[in-house]
């Protein structure tokens, strides 16, 4: 019976997987491609998801709210990208700025609520938990999957234009890049925009699957990320060598990481300990590549 029980969460788990996988795509972008860490992500999913939910809630058709959403984080992206480029504030700290600012920011979108409900009984939304389970044209899995394969490719696409190049270029080495005449400011703050555009349109997404926006739901956001980005790494670096691979792989990685966690809570973990799994998840492995490293020049130097 208690098996039945895992079973019967596995395919929710799967498309929350599928959200935070959107999420760490634009993780991704800033954390690899940009070589920066952007604490923005943990206010702008949650603008993402207030947003989306307001405009719903207004009578907006989705396919709107979530481009509002979207362009709402870029917004955001690019308040980040200026506290850094033009007042000269680190790109951690520049985040955290931000992030701070959102948290106000998002409850005055929410109307001075914590949290708006978002019934499917309501109103017509992309996704819902409650289809999770069902063999239908509307499960969120399918549709979720079809979104990520859709994003991966326009991004793949994206980052393959001269454009995309010098974003690249600009994380690769941006003295380099410099002296190369690219504008590695303009570069920063484009790339710290359509990031926080992708964590946003992922805030509106989980607001739909989960039935609710609220104004801490990104807390610990950046963590899954980097679990996500990091999981993907460790376990298809050697087989994903292509970009769009790569993006793919960031998305399986959150995938196992909600269902790695929705075990660890089958088994009988306290839900208060779910925080202090997280880390540790992350802690190992961001860990392994060092732990792989040394064992391979010990390895090495014994032969």
């Amino acid at each position: 019976m208690e098996i039945v029980k895992l079973f019967n969460a596995l395919p929710g788990a799967v498309s929350q997987g599928l959200i935070w996988g959107l999420m760490a795509i634009g993780v991704y972008i800033t954390y690899r491609i940009l070589d920066t860490s952007d604490l923005t992500v943990d206010g702008s999913i949650a603008t993402g998801g207030a947003v989306a939910a307001i405009l719903i809630i207004n009578g907006w058709n989705v396919w709107a709210a979530l481009l509002a959403a979207f362009v709402a984080g870029m917004i955001a992206g690019f308040v980040t990208g200026m506290f850094h480029t033009c007042f000269g504030i680190p790109a951690i700290l520049s985040g955290i700025l931000t992030q701070l600012a959102l948290y106000s920011i998002n409850l005055r979108i929410l109307g001075n609520k914590a949290n708006v409900a978002l019934s499917v009984n309501k109103y017509n939304l992309l996704v819902s938990s409650r289809n999770a389970r069902s063999l239908a044209l509307n499960n969120p899995i399918l549709i979720l999957a079809l979104f990520t394969i859709g994003l991966i490719a326009l991004l793949y696409w994206f980052f393959g234009t001269e454009l995309g190049a010098s974003l690249r270029a600009t994380g690769a080495n941006r003295n380099m890049s410099r002296a190369q005449g690219i504008n590695t400011d303009k570069n920063v703050v484009l790339s710290l925009m359509l990031a926080n555009g992708i964590v946003s349109l992922a805030g509106a997404l989980l607001a739909q699957f989960q039935g609710f926006a609220d104004v801490s739901m990104g807390r610990g956001a950046i963590v899954i990320g980097l679990a996500a980005v990091i999981i993907g790494e460790v376990v298809f670096s050697k087989v994903f060598l292509n970009f769009g691979l790569k993006l793919l792989a960031v998305s399986i990685g959150a995938i196992l990481y909600y269902c790695v966690i929705q075990v660890v809570l089958w088994l009988g973990l306290n839900t208060n300990d779910l925080k202090l799994l997280t880390a540790l998840v992350v802690a190992i492995f961001l860990a392994t590549p060092h732990w792989r490293a040394k064992y391979m020049a010990k390895k090495k130097g014994g032969a």
